[in-house]
C-alpha cells in the first residue's frame, strides 16, 4: 500500500469514526426525546451533544484543517446552534431534541 492510500485509508477511518459518534449521539438524543427533558437520558445526550460540537468547532477552526474556509464556517455555524440549543433544552427553556436530531442526521449524513 503506497503512502498515499495510507492517507485514503485513514481519513475514511477518520470519517467512519466520526459517523459512529455521531450515530451515538443521535440514539442518545431519540432515547433522551422519549424520557424527557427532566431524564438522566437527556442529560447524558446533551452533554454528548456539547462534547462533540466543542470538539469539532475547535478542530474546523484550525487552520491546518483541510476543509475548505467555507465548509468549516458552516459547520461551525451549525455547531454553535447546537451547542445552543442543548443549553436551551438543558435549560429547560426548550424541549426540541427532535431540531437537534436532524441536524445531526444531516451531519453523520455528510460524512460519506
Amino acid at each position: 500500500m503506497s503512502y498515499a492510500e495510507a492517507l485514503e485509508d485513514s481519513s475514511y477511518d477518520r470519517r467512519g469514526q466520526e459517523r459512529e459518534v455521531f450515530s451515538l449521539v443521535i440514539a442518545q438524543l431519540n432515547a433522551a426525546k422519549e424520557a424527557g427533558v427532566a431524564s438522566p437520558e437527556a442529560s447524558q445526550a446533551l452533554m454528548s451533544v456539547y462534547r462533540l460540537w466543542s470538539i469539532l468547532i475547535e478542530d474546523l477552526g484550525n487552520a491546518e484543517n483541510a476543509l475548505p474556509a467555507e465548509l468549516r464556517a458552516d459547520l461551525i455555524s451549525i455547531g454553535l446552534w447546537c451547542v445552543k440549543q442543548a443549553d436551551l433544552v438543558r435549560a429547560g427553556e426548550s424541549d426540541d431534541f427532535q431540531g437537534l436530531i436532524e441536524i445531526n442526521e444531516v451531519v453523520r449524513n455528510g460524512l460519506g
